[in-house]
């Protein structure tokens, strides 16, 4: 088995870069969670400390979790706390090859994302067609250095606020 890729996302941001608000998502979009939950059941996730606060104080059922936090004394149930980027990789491939994985997923949040997407082999992108309030930003990346290699459109509709578009890009 060839050694599992960093993948960034699945993310979801709007047209105006927006990924967050107030600790949460800014929409409710049902489509894109059951994506979320497909892409990266069984494969090791890797998160920030404010993102893993804005779950449900609970630990990602099916994935091994991995959260980046300097507090030492940080130490959530059913985690594995990293202080640094490197070393979350190095033990998401590790777990990703002993599960069989090929993939470790950086989900967040958005420093993180800047963090990982120069060794990021495959992105998971969520466009959401609205301009959104927030407070968490995702920076833009050099699309030029990306290639897409799948898009499907969803329309707003039950469970899902705004039309989006998930796509799939790979480092060309």
């Amino acid at each position: 088995m060839t050694t599992p890729i960093l993948t960034a996302g699945p993310i979801a941001r709007s047209r105006n870069g927006v990924i967050g608000r107030g600790g949460d998502l800014p929409w409710r979009l049902k489509t894109d969670l059951a994506n979320f939950r497909a892409v990266t059941m069984g494969k090791p996730v890797i998160m920030g400390r404010k993102t893993w606060e804005s779950l449900p104080k609970a630990p990602l059922v099916g994935r091994t979790n991995i959260v980046l936090s300097r507090d030492g004394a940080f130490a959530p149930p059913g985690c594995v706390v990293c202080e640094d980027l490197s070393e979350a990789i190095a033990i998401g491939r590790e777990q990703a090859e002993e599960d069989g994985r090929d993939e470790v997923c950086v989900i967040g949040g958005a420093s993180l994302f800047e963090a990982a997407l120069p060794r990021a082999r495959r992105i998971y992108l969520t466009e959401v067609h609205a301009d959104i309030d927030g407070d968490v930003h995702l920076k833009g990346f050099d699309e030029s250095k990306w290639q897409e290699v799948r898009a499907q459109d969803y329309p707003a509709g039950e469970g899902d606020d705004f039309p989006f578009t998930i796509r799939v890009l790979e480092r060309r």
